[in-house]
């Protein structure tokens, strides 16, 4: 993902691009209460198992954990709850089509704050088979070898 301006990236799932080949990525808003918001801001989540769901027209992420503000009174928020996810209808359905197929899932690749919101990038994704993991560490090393050469030729 490129980081535009007035984005801050707060976290990244670098492991979902390794187990999965993600074909589409969405951005995504999250209904969320005071205390998650300030406790996503500080950084305080996670989310190495999130995943989403469609139902019933609406898409909910699981499995993402956002740890208590430390700084609340005894209104603070359940850390496991599920929160809703903003997507237009046109987006919901597209991506409920797909979901629907063998194999695809909606994963939680990153969270950043843009103009003060909460968004979370959300990856249509495969899961890769162990071959294609090893190719993709193969790639990545020759690529890694063939940048070194070129920097080495050309400061010589």
């Amino acid at each position: 993902m490129s980081i535009p301006e007035g984005v801050k990236v707060v976290a990244v799932n670098r492991r979902a691009r390794y187990d999965y080949s993600v074909d589409e990525t969405f951005e995504c808003g999250v209904v969320l209460l005071g205390t998650e918001v300030k406790s996503i801001k500080d950084g305080k989540v996670s989310f190495q198992d999130a995943f989403a769901e469609v139902r019933s027209g609406e898409v909910w992420l699981r499995n993402f954990h956002v740890a208590e503000y430390g700084f609340s009174s005894v209104f603070n928020h359940d850390p496991d709850r599920q929160k809703k996810l903003l997507l237009k209808a046109q987006e919901i359905k597209r991506v409920d089509r797909r979901v629907r197929e063998k194999g695809y899932t909606l994963i939680l690749l990153s969270i950043y704050l843009k103009r003060g919101l909460v968004k979370v990038e959300l990856g249509l994704c495969k899961g890769k088979k162990q071959f294609d993991k090893r190719a993709d560490i193969k790639a990545r090393d020759v690529d890694r070898d063939l940048r070194r050469d070129f920097r080495g030729r050309s400061e010589a």
